[in-house]
């Protein structure tokens, strides 16, 4: 506990110090609250995007669906190999023309790219969406470690939860007062303690355990068949009937990745297109780091971390497991790599909510006239409400709605891809097309989630569902990001050949290479965004 706390003391400190490191000219600008002054290079990237991607979730939940189901946990391994070379095609040119136009959002792209208001707001209320459960599952990464070092009273509803108060109290705060400096200042704690962890994770608790033999062995025991009913609670390989699930899932979560409005803004706080270029060929190194983690899951079944318990919560596995193998000083310092890492993203995520309210909500319909003191001041506060929303959302629903909601919202999260990887290359596809097509993979993947059951949920239990026509169990954004690109084909032909109105397009051809330094980007105008 005492390991833990200090921790957690001296990253609020940075926190609060991060409003000093690299102070701005004119911190009344949004893109220097919200992006950091877009001055960030290479390494504070590397750290600002890693603590962004792999979350204290990530460190409880992979573990956790490994620990319970085997191989399908390790579907997070190879979706964040496939990312990284198809979004350094796409990166660099989001970021070369947002620095020419001055955009903070993908949505800001979008209503520039095609002159639609309704499309940029549909990408920036779809953004916001997907972000809120994602922020309350960081919660949930704390209130796990809270649960296993049994903080918190046993009376009230106030006591039991008051260490996740104080916990939000403290994120609440440094992130109104530095914006995006903090979590990028903090990242360089939260990704050191997470390598050190893993690393000596996968060394000293297998020493504990009689080695990998012994662990792979017990996992393929526990994955046995029952003799009664036949069936397996999970398997060490991927059979014939899960391959198209899982194949489609590392696809679409692929494709999804930096969809989210966290990481494009991690993104679009780095210094030059070179940043952003380099930052998508080393980030690969957190996938091997992830490939580490999720075998924690098999060494939380060899250490019966359970003690016999039926009921055991998953989500409790890794915690569990380092209470138990490590010193108790260690423990500490693992719980607060879990800590730390829940408070650098969520940050992140309720910068990048904020932005996306402040820009393309509260500025395009509400007060088009506001100044850059407006906005800086309405993102401060809607990053605060998200907070409260999220830490509501933990407290009043139960883990498992949040979970579900986070699964619902990468589905939802994809749809948005169309719009904004089509407009960084083409500008054939039709605004009014776009917004059917993302209508219709909204539409058609929140249907489909809802009748999907697990034993804990009636609804949005899964993220699974049968393709049409193919009659194979797959992912179900993957299946409506299809649907949505071929409604918007066809209805951009359609409206094509009827020569309905096109919106403007406030970017040229020479802005999607433009690098820092160059005339374009100079002249970039940063506080506001001109339409």
């Amino acid at each position: 506990m005492t390991v833990f706390l200090l921790f957690f003391a001296a990253v609020t400190v940075m926190g609060f110090l991060a409003a000093r490191w690299r102070r701005a000219d004119n911190a009344e600008h949004l893109h220097e609250w919200g992006l950091g002054g877009r001055s960030f290079g290479t390494w504070i990237t590397w750290f600002l995007l890693g603590g962004d991607l792999y979350t204290a979730y990530t460190f409880i939940a992979v573990p956790a669906l490994v620990y319970s189901a085997g191989a399908a946990g390790f579907f997070a391994v190879p979706y964040t190999i496939i990312a990284y070379p198809l979004v350094f095609l796409i990166l660099p040119r989001l970021w070369s023309v947002s620095r020419v136009h001055g955009y903070v959002t993908p949505a800001d792209f979008v209503r520039g790219r095609y002159g639609s208001r309704g499309l940029s707001a549909a990408v920036a209320l779809t953004g916001i969406l997907a972000t809120m459960p994602y922020v309350a599952l960081q919660l949930v990464g704390i209130q796990a470690v809270l649960d296993v070092l049994g903080v918190g009273g046993t009376g009230n509803w106030f006591l039991k939860d008051l260490p996740l108060f104080l916990a939000f109290g403290v994120l609440a705060a440094y992130t109104y007062s530095s914006g995006l400096r903090a979590p990028a200042l903090i990242a360089f704690v939260k990704d050191t303690l997470v390598y050190v962890v893993i690393l000596v994770a996968v060394i000293y608790i297998p020493m504990r355990l009689g080695g990998y033999g012994h662990i792979f062995d017990a996992a393929a025991h526990k994955f046995q068949p029952d003799p009664v009913t036949g069936k397996a609670p999970g398997s060490m390989l991927v059979g014939p009937a899960g391959q198209w699930s899982y194949a489609t899932l590392a696809f679409g979560s692929a494709l999804a990745l930096f969809m989210y409005p966290h990481s494009v803004t991690g993104v679009l706080a780095a210094k030059s297109r070179n940043t952003v270029r380099r930052n998508m060929a080393i980030l690969p190194t957190y996938s091997l780091m992830l490939g580490l983690l999720a075998l924690l899951g098999f060494m939380a079944i060899a250490a019966g971390v359970s003690k016999g318990d039926k009921h055991f919560n998953a989500q409790l596995a890794v915690p569990q497991l380092f209470a138990d193998m490590f010193p108790s000083w260690f423990t500490g310092v693992a719980f607060a790599a879990i800590g730390v890492g829940a408070l650098v993203p969520a940050a992140i995520m309720s910068i990048a909510a904020a932005n996306l309210f402040t820009r393309n909500v509260y500025k395009e319909f509400l007060k088009p006239d506001a100044t850059p003191a407006d906005e800086t001041r309405v993102a401060k506060i809607a990053s605060l409400l998200v907070k409260v929303g999220a830490l509501a959302f933990v407290l009043v629903m139960d883990k498992q709605a949040a979970i579900n909601m986070q699964l619902l919202g990468g589905v939802w999260i994809l749809q948005t891809a169309v719009a904004l990887v089509a407009g960084l290359f083409t500008r054939w596809f039709h605004r009014w097309a776009l917004l059917a097509g993302w209508a219709t993979g909204m539409i058609y993947g929140t249907w489909r989630a809802y009748g999907v059951s697990s034993p804990a949920t009636k609804h949005f239990g899964g993220s699974a569902a049968k393709i049409p026509v193919i009659g194979e169990i797959g992912y179900i954004g993957l299946t409506g990001f299809v649907l949505n690109l071929l409604v918007a084909v066809v209805l951009t032909l359609v409206l094509r050949a009827l020569k309905a109105p096109e919106g403007a397009d406030e970017t040229s051809k020479a802005d999607y290479s433009a690098e820092a330094g160059d005339e374009a980007v100079e002249r970039a105008p940063q506080p506001t965004l001109a339409h």
